[in-house]
């Protein structure tokens, strides 16, 4: 809808998810600073609320480029939210449980994610995408403030205080050392970046590629984004039992075919069924990635750790969105999708010798 309203091709298309998605992944580094300081519920507040006066903004804007500019404010507030949540669960958890608790937090998420395509596409069939993005922005930012109470009325001594701790606190987890830690990192932001910049465009390769309403493709994105009411908490589960390492090894191998079989799904139950075995290995990922982090890092860094990854999650997916534009501008979708299966694989097979080896 938005393309259509301001007649743009694929790859002012992808700027469009760009330019909250780089914005986003900037904003991630000096929160986890702040919140390794001055404790991750006010940054948990800024992340959630700041969103929804930034959505506002965006439904309010009249031009592509205020838009755009709503969009990078929306980005920067939104950081506050990710580099401080898993560090908070983490004091309330038993640590062979972390895996498993983080993969519940990913429920929430994978809710909004998996309702919002459904009530946005809703909305904008009567009032437009402008006022999808009004109406949403009111009860998140009345949810942004509730949590911020209830947080200090239940965890008034648990905000995470790391700058308070010993000098001689261990940098680095016993379990390996920096190396092993900032390949695992790259393995997982670099999968995620181009799920991320794949189903960026799944609407639009629904649209032109099956000739579907907007409407419906718009809708259909909700599958990918399902899966994680259900997978975040099993690859956790595993993981808290088989290792984290096994885990996103696998799900990352599944990815890069995953990622090829677009080009072959037939409509239907072919698209339906890969969505949702492409929503699993992104849900799998995501809570197992953050206990591996939590548990390699120390307390009182955690969260600078954590924005770093979720930086490389989110600028690496703003940067490939619109180089998957533009493959898919001059080459078709074909050969984007093989492009990015293929690169993947790679990547991942390259990642898991060197892990398997640190680990020996």
């Amino acid at each position: 809808m938005i393309r259509s309203d301001f007649g743009l091709d694929y790859t002012r298309s992808g700027l469009v998810i760009s330019a909250f998605i780089l914005a986003y992944g900037i904003g991630q580094v000096p929160a986890g600073w702040l919140s390794d300081r001055v404790g991750p519920r006010i940054l948990i507040a800024i992340g959630i609320v700041g969103v929804a006066l930034a959505g506002l903004l965006v439904g309010l804007s009249n031009t592509y480029i205020v838009m755009i500019a709503f969009l990078v404010l929306m980005g920067v507030l939104a950081g506050g939210y990710h580099p401080a949540a898993p560090p908070l669960i983490s004091t309330t958890v038993e640590p062979r449980s972390l895996g498993r608790a983080l993969g519940f937090h990913m429920i929430g998420g994978s809710a909004s994610f998996f309702l919002s395509p459904l009530i946005a596409a809703g909305i904008a069939t009567a009032w437009g995408w402008r006022g999808s993005f009004v109406t949403l922005a009111v009860p998140t930012a009345v949810f942004g403030i509730t949590l911020y109470v209830l947080l200090g009325r239940r965890l008034p001594t648990r905000e995470i205080q790391p700058t308070t701790a010993p000098a001689d606190v261990a940098e680095t987890s016993p379990q390996g050392g920096s190396r092993s830690l900032a390949c695992f990192i790259f393995l997982s932001t670099f999968t995620h970046a181009v799920a991320y910049s794949i189903i960026s465009f799944i609407p639009l390769y629904l649209v032109d590629h099956f000739g579907i309403e907007k409407e419906t493709a718009a809708a259909l994105v909700a599958l990918i984004y399902s899966a994680g009411l259900w997978a975040g908490p099993l690859g956790g589960h595993f993981s808290d039992r088989l290792g984290r390492v096994p885990v996103v090894v696998v799900v990352c191998l599944m990815s890069g075919p995953l990622i090829y079989l677009l080009n072959l799904a037939p409509y239907r139950w072919g698209v339906y069924t890969l969505f949702l075995i492409i929503g699993m290995t992104i849900y799998v990922r995501m809570p197992v990635s953050e206990a591996y982090i939590v548990g390699r890092t120390s307390e009182r860094r955690r969260s600078s750790v954590l924005g770093i990854y979720f930086f490389g999650n989110m600028e690496g997916g703003g940067l490939l969105t619109p180089v998957m534009g533009y493959l898919i501008d001059h080459f078709g979708f074909y050969a984007g999708f093989t492009v990015a299966g293929a690169v993947v694989l790679a990547v991942t097979l390259v990642c898991a010798a060197f892990l398997w080896r640190s680990h020996q």
